[in-house]
């Protein structure tokens, strides 16, 4: 998984999967779901990322790999 803030379009980038995206649908107002060719998601796209979430903080917990 990888996350990407793009400051320009103050926009949110989720990767789950590296495969290329075949379509998006709108989840709500702002918030993308990127999908495969096997219609898995493979991303997430928030716009107005700093208006709709807080950026300041991340955590991640239980996890279920070990980080290196």
């Amino acid at each position: 998984m990888k996350l990407s803030y793009f400051k320009d379009t103050d926009t949110l980038y989720i990767e789950l999967r590296s495969t290329a995206s075949s379509y998006s649908s709108e989840l709500q107002d702002g918030v993308l779901l990127d999908y495969d060719s096997e219609d898995k998601i493979t991303g997430i796209e928030i716009e107005n990322a700093s208006r709709t979430i807080d950026l300041s903080t991340m955590d991640l917990n239980s996890l279920p790999v070990e980080r290196k």
